[in-house]
């Protein structure tokens, strides 16, 4: 045991002591190794050895080994393709047909969905001319995976190739009836014409263009009859997609077609029809190359006239896109009636003015209504002075009238456009019922000395007007007729007006209504009449309010004064309180100026 344990003791190696340990200064890395290796070809293996079969017993056993190393590999892992396609491949090497279909079914069985498997069990057939078997595995790929695109190719190709064009076509329409992609039905297309088959393309194209309704295959559609020169048959297509689409969805590029179409057959007033229809349709944003191939044709074939027709549809669009954008943008819509009234059609120009008359300002205060009621009265004009048209002038006059709010505000100006239009037409009932004499009718009647006539008129005018100066004027002709009474009546006048006008938006007006009594006041009445008006006088009072621009967008803050009656602020208790409040403010500093200035109180005291 001894001697054992010593032998083992001398058989361990000793264990070199290492004296420097640092870094080496020359660093060897991984890839300095393996570039090395690859230079001195340490890792070469020799090629093996060629083995040559010189007997039918050496090639059997090749082919078994071969086998049965296919076989290992697909009993490994079954789902990995491209070894059943190399064992089936291997198989067709040896002329083995039979054997690589079966390599190919089993493998089917494996993964039918495989694209590449089935494509290359079918080119086996094929390359081997076994035509009847390709097509058994074609019509087992198209109705296994019909939506893959690449068998259908491949199976028409094929039948083509061998002369079965009736074969082709009904395959070609087994594909159609799964409606696939654009593609397929331009093959199938195609494929006709390869046999001057145009009535048959022309079918094709029917249905293509109702499953793939897009402007563009209606398109391709058209040129095909006009490449094949059946103009009437491209026309029909044309007018049919136009009615297809409709107004919904209209796309440019169908009309630029068709103008093109009826510009080949030299159809030059087609043109300009199916141009202006579209531009009177589509919105400017989606009629650039509308607009320019207008332009274009006008130069080449038209006159003056025509490239005038083209700016003003250009400025029709314009103006349309403002309208829509903003309907009460008022400025646009005069800018537009002003366009179609130098170049329109009258009927052209009524629809306008009745679209834009359609948008009423949403807020009943007279700021709002100036710019709107001009539209009406632009709109009787034209129909008095342009269109000729008496009866359609008095309806506009008498709609207007009915639509403005005459117990809020009013517009003088309407009443006296509209008695001035009938005196015109020598029909004085209808002027004098729409105030125009009104003033003509008073003055006769203080003439005549008819002074409860003339009172009676004031108060009929004022059942139709509530303007303050219909007021005034009553109070200075009650005041102006001498009668006992008179100074009692025209005060009652004035305080009628006063209560009538608390609801009324202008308040100008009723400052002006004010300062009308006071003016009469300080004549005739008493101080106490005096104060009274004076305690109804408003205060002015300056505020901000927010503007808005033409679109709709904030544009800031502008000031504006405001009056506030003594009524109005009795009954809004933030009014009360910032009166207060400016009371507090004027004491407080009426006493820091006396806290700052005491000698000047001695003074003022003593003096």
């Amino acid at each position: 045991m001894a001697a054992s344990t010593a032998a083992g003791k001398q058989r361990i190696p000793k264990v070199a002591k290492v004296k420097n340990k640092a870094p080496a200064e020359v660093q060897i890395t991984a890839e300095q190794l393996l570039r090395e290796a690859k230079e001195r070809e340490l890792e070469l293996l020799p090629p093996p050895p060629q083995q040559k079969i010189t007997d039918e017993e050496e090639l059997n056993d090749y082919k078994l080994r071969k086998r049965k190393t296919f076989e290992d590999n697909i009993r490994k892992n079954r789902t990995v393709i491209s070894n059943w396609i190399k064992y089936a491949q291997w198989e067709e090497s040896l002329k083995e047909i039979q054997r690589a279909r079966s390599i190919y079914e089993r493998a089917l069985d494996v993964d039918y969905r495989n694209i590449t498997l089935w494509l290359k069990y079918a080119e086996m057939e094929m390359k081997n001319r076994q035509v009847n078997h390709a097509r058994n595995i074609w019509d087992r790929a198209i109705t296994t995976l019909p939506r893959v695109n690449q068998f259908w190719y491949k199976y028409t190709y094929m039948e083509e190739m061998l002369g079965n064009v009736a074969g082709a076509r009904q395959v070609f329409e087994r594909w159609m009836e799964w409606q696939p992609e654009e593609q397929a039905w331009h093959s199938y297309i195609n494929f006709e014409l390869r046999y001057k088959e145009v009535d048959r393309a022309r079918t094709i194209y029917e249905r293509f263009v109702l499953v793939h309704p897009d402007v563009k295959n209606w398109i391709k559609y058209a040129r095909f009859e006009e490449k094949h020169g059946y103009f009437a048959h491209a026309r029909k297509v044309y007018e049919r997609a136009v009615e297809f689409f409709g107004d919904e969805h209209m796309d440019e590029r169908l009309y630029v077609a068709f103008a093109k179409f009826e510009e080949n057959q030299k159809e030059f007033e087609r043109v300009r029809v199916i141009y202006k229809y579209a531009l009177d349709r589509i919105s400017k944003q989606e009629a650039q190359e509308l607009f320019k191939n207008y332009t274009i044709f006008e130069k080449k074939f038209g006159d003056r006239r025509g490239i005038e027709d083209i700016i003003v549809s250009k400025r029709r669009f314009q103006y349309e896109e403002e309208v829509k954008a903003n309907p009460h943008n008022y400025d646009a819509w005069f800018d537009y009636l002003r366009l179609v009234e130098s170049d329109a059609e009258a009927e052209t120009v009524r629809e306008v003015y009745e679209r834009a008359i359609a948008n009423v300002p949403p807020i009943q205060e007279k700021r709002h209504w100036k710019r709107y009621i001009y539209l009406w009265v632009n709109y009787a004009l034209y129909e008095e002075l342009e269109a000729k048209d008496p009866e359609r002038t008095r309806q506009v006059y008498q709609a207007s009238l009915e639509l403005i709010p005459h117990k809020k505000f009013t517009f003088a100006k309407m009443w006296l456009l509209y008695a001035q239009f009938e005196i015109r037409q020598k029909n004085l009932p209808f002027a004098r019922r729409a105030l125009v004499l009104w003033k003509s009718y008073i003055d006769f009647e203080i003439e005549q000395e008819e002074t409860e006539r003339t009172r009676n008129l004031y108060r009929r005018l004022l059942q139709r007007t509530q303007h303050v100066k219909v007021w005034i004027s009553f109070a200075q002709f009650e005041l102006s007729s001498g009668k006992e009474g008179s100074l009692p009546k025209c005060r009652q006048i004035y305080e009628e007006a006063n209560k009538t006008m608390r609801n009324c938006e202008e308040k100008e007006e009723r400052l002006m209504l004010l300062e009308s009594w006071r003016s009469f006041e300080d004549e005739f009445g008493t101080t106490s009449d005096k104060e009274r008006v004076d305690k109804l006088m408003p205060e002015k009072v300056k505020k901000r309010r927010k503007v808005q621009a033409d679109d709709g967008s904030d544009a800031g803050w502008e000031e504006y004064y405001d009056y506030i009656f003594p009524e109005d602020a009795a009954n809004q208790p933030n009014l009360k309180l910032l009166a207060m409040a400016k009371l507090w403010k004027k004491q407080q500093q009426e006493k820091e100026a006396a806290e700052q200035d005491p000698d000047k109180d001695i003074d003022e005291s003593e003096s």
